[in-house]
């Protein structure tokens, strides 16, 4: 006779337990980390802080490119890695919110909201589709808007801040697709714009700064801008070309509807007062912003100063609380995270470490025909935005170690600053490599995918490379720039 205990025995022994594998996407992700610890583990030269810095900034990048995982919580996560495996000091995740960028951010979002809730948002979207309805003509007339802010906003994050709101709105004549390819679109044509003119980035500056300081030459204003305007509108058409092949969706609809009739209505409408105090206000900060060498402020003060008046009570364009709810603290906390996460392979020495042997390698082509030289020169600071996020660091590691070798090889110094100021004004692989792409990037219904990035960085840098190359044996030689 069977017991009870026997039935239930017989009945556990029946039921399998299920394994399930991993799926291979989460092989490949462990897979990727086992071998970014082996490469840190067996690299000469980085201390233990060093690398499991780097060890945790290159599995921030892997884990934001491949995984749906929030940026932010990566970040965060892996600075408190950091942290536990005493590589850093809990100052590291504190400190991390004192940034410049992050306080420039809480800035721009208050000034957007401003320019949203007085009307001129919705103003200058119109004026963008009134020049036609159809889309393809509406992304080429924002790009135009968008590169012509180079010539008078020294700042690819002051151009991003003031973009945002005119998105955001112009993001309602769009699909959720169309959307995160608006947010791509922005601050590419940003970054490609930027080299344009010389007060299109501050680490344009630094570059002639260093070059005037160490061997008493210089690039004027007007040199930068013959060089500068031709190659910056071919590699910003180029992208826009890009970006609607690779990412534009095929079934979208062609045409924006309803946009005559609005158009008409916004024309008939005077500009109101709330408008006229935004456009003073975004005129005081552009003048700010191009005055900083004067006064002595940096942009996310001078952002901050304008934020404050347009919350004033009574004065101002919004109340605090529309202001502190226009703040997207995803966003700021991701930037924060990922910034510290960036200064913090200067710190530790890694960049130092990079710089070293990278300048190691060019001294190995002295004596090398000019287009190895130039391409060499290229490939170095072009790339050098994976690991330097920071666009002015950029220019301060590598500037002087360029200008050295410049020496060195007995080429001219000018054309070497240049050509390295123009590489890296590239900085379009991951979001944390830029302050323009750090603005669009998850935020809220204006915003895009890692991956997607990526995938036209795969195309574009090298594309990038090529028409620097181009350029340089044709219209730059030409125009007197030369080794």
């Amino acid at each position: 006779m069977i017991t009870r205990i026997e039935k239930q025995l017989e009945k556990h022994s029946q039921i399998k337990t299920p394994t399930k594998p991993l799926p291979i996407k989460s092989l490949v992700i462990i897979s990727i980390h086992v071998l970014i610890m082996i490469v840190t583990v067996l690299i000469d030269g980085l201390d233990y802080r060093a690398k499991i810095s780097l060890f945790a900034f290159l599995s921030a990048m892997t884990l934001w490119i491949t995984t749906k995982i929030s940026a932010g919580f990566v970040a965060i996560a892996l600075i408190v890695f950091i942290v536990i495996m005493n590589a850093g000091e809990p100052d590291l995740l504190y400190h991390s919110l004192s940034e410049e960028v992050v306080w420039l951010m809480i800035g721009s979002f208050i000034i957007g909201e401003a320019v949203k809730r007085s009307g001129l948002a919705e103003r200058l979207t119109l004026s963008i589709l009134s020049k036609s309805n159809r889309k393809s003509n509406v992304l080429l007339g924002l790009s135009s808007v968008l590169f012509a802010s180079a010539f008078f906003i020294p700042s690819t994050s002051g151009r991003a801040a003031l973009s945002m709101p005119i998105m955001k709105q112009l993001g309602q004549k769009f699909s959720t697709k169309e959307q995160s390819v608006l947010a791509i679109l922005a601050p590419i044509m940003i970054l490609m714009s930027t080299s344009a003119t010389l007060i299109g980035a501050g680490s344009h500056l630094i570059g002639i700064g260093l070059l005037e300081s160490t061997v008493d030459q210089s690039i004027s204003y007007i040199q930068w801008l013959i060089w500068g305007v031709p190659f910056a509108l071919i590699v910003t058409f180029l992208s826009l070309f890009l970006i609607k092949w690779i990412l534009w969706p095929r079934d979208g609809l062609r045409k924006i509807e309803n946009v005559k009739n609005e158009e008409k209505i916004m024309c008939k409408k005077q500009i109101n007062r709330e408008e006229k105090k935004t456009v003073i206000l975004i005129l005081f900060l552009i003048v700010g912003w191009v005055t900083e060498s004067i006064h002595g402020y940096d942009i996310a003060f001078i952002t901050m100063v304008g934020a404050i008046l347009i919350m004033m009570p009574n004065y101002g364009i919004i109340s605090w609380k529309q202001g502190m709810n226009s703040i997207s603290w995803n966003l700021i906390l991701f930037v924060a995270a990922a910034t510290a996460l960036g200064k913090v392979l200067v710190d530790t020495g890694i960049v130092k470490w990079i710089e070293k042997e990278m300048l190691n390698v060019l001294y190995l082509f002295i004596g090398a025909p000019e287009w190895l030289i130039v391409l060499i020169i290229l490939l170095v600071t072009v790339t050098s935005h994976l690991y330097i996020t920071s666009h002015t660091t950029r220019a301060i590691v590598f500037i002087p170690g360029l200008l050295l070798f410049s020496e060195t090889i007995e080429v001219n110094p000018s054309t070497v600053v240049f050509l390295s100021l123009i590489g890296m004004n590239y900085c379009v692989t991951v979001p944390v490599s830029s302050k323009a792409l750090l603005f669009f990037y998850e935020e809220g219904k204006i915003s895009y995918d890692a991956s997607n990035l990526l995938k036209i960085s795969a195309i574009l840098m090298p594309l990038y490379i090529l028409v620097m190359m181009l350029f340089y044996f044709s219209y730059w030689q030409w125009t007197g720039m030369h080794l």
